[in-house]
């Protein structure tokens, strides 16, 4: 179940890359950027100045989940199967459905249509989410695919897996681009809805056992919830105890995901301002006193 591949991608590791955002996660970020990502299942995305109140979604919707409400449509959410027939009834694009069915030769064959780029630019194809893991032979497949065809690969991941299923992945993987959300476990938990033990103890794994792969760290910046100088040193800290050389991505938060959740018809998580380039400046600073080469953004 993938929800978007992205095409001529320079944030998601080295190069100009294909990014393919596959659907499922097991972390509940209070900050998703991707909230359409979470479920496995597919998601009606609804727009609502788009819609005329034609009624055309009412009559094709086999769970009967809309309704027209004030000369727009409205759908229950519980109810709502995203069978998208309502998206492709839609004269006006005002509904459009966020997860498709595709096999991994399918994907493979999309990303692959960009090598050219690839190779002029030493990039490649990058699996992101949501969560790759949570759909880990469909993530391998498509791995594997690339691999044998000579095609770079990155995994964009959290790092909340097991690691026999990490470890096969790996094998056909040259970039780890590796989310650290906060360093305190307990808070970890409260923040994402699970503790980072498994998390900090498969990042040490992937450096100790993958040698050959590029390890770059990511940590998002979210103003008031883990850009507190003690969070970041800490991190910092244990990203340089890691025991090689990593690059270090600063991320700061964005609002481009408001609207997201406007279409999913859910309120948003956070609506607080993104951090100002002089505070990412003072973490950059600090990363860097622990000897890491840091970057801010992708």
């Amino acid at each position: 179940m993938v929800f978007n591949i992205q095409h001529y991608s320079i944030h998601d590791g080295p190069g100009i890359r294909t990014t393919v955002f596959i659907k499922g996660c097991p972390l509940r970020c209070i900050w998703c950027q991707n909230p359409e990502s979470q479920s496995l299942a597919p998601q009606l995305f609804f727009t609502g100045e788009k819609c005329t109140g034609c009624g055309e979604c009412v009559k094709v919707c086999p769970a009967k989940a809309i309704t027209m409400v004030d000369g727009k449509s409205r759908t229950d959410r519980i109810t709502c199967k995203g069978a998208g027939k309502c998206a492709a009834a839609c004269p006006n694009e005002a509904r459009t459905i966020m997860g498709k069915e595709m096999s991994a030769a399918e994907v493979f064959r999309d990303v692959h249509a960009d090598a050219v780029f690839y190779e002029r630019s030493r990039g490649g194809v990058t699996l992101s989410g949501g969560e790759p893991l949570v759909q880990p032979e469909f993530t391998w497949a498509i791995l594997e695919m690339c691999k044998r065809a000579g095609v770079s690969t990155a995994l964009d991941t959290c790092g909340y897996a097991r690691w026999d299923v990490l470890k096969d992945i790996l094998k056909y993987v040259d970039v780890v681009l590796y989310d650290f959300k906060h360093f305190n476990s307990a808070k970890h938990a409260r923040l994402t809805g699970v503790a980072n033990g498994l998390i900090l103890e498969n990042a040490g794994k992937i450096v100790r056992e993958f040698p050959d792969i590029t390890f770059i760290a990511r940590i998002p910046v979210v103003p008031g919830y883990n850009d507190d100088s003690e969070n970041i040193g800490r991190t910092a800290r244990f990203i340089k105890d890691l025991g090689k050389s990593v690059k270090v991505h600063l991320l700061p938060y964005h609002r481009l995901a408001e609207t997201k959740y406007e279409r999913l018809e859910k309120s948003a998580a956070l609506k607080i301002a993104p951090p100002t380039m002089e505070h990412m400046e003072e973490l950059r600073r600090l990363v860097e006193s622990w000897g890491l080469e840091v970057v801010i953004g992708g």
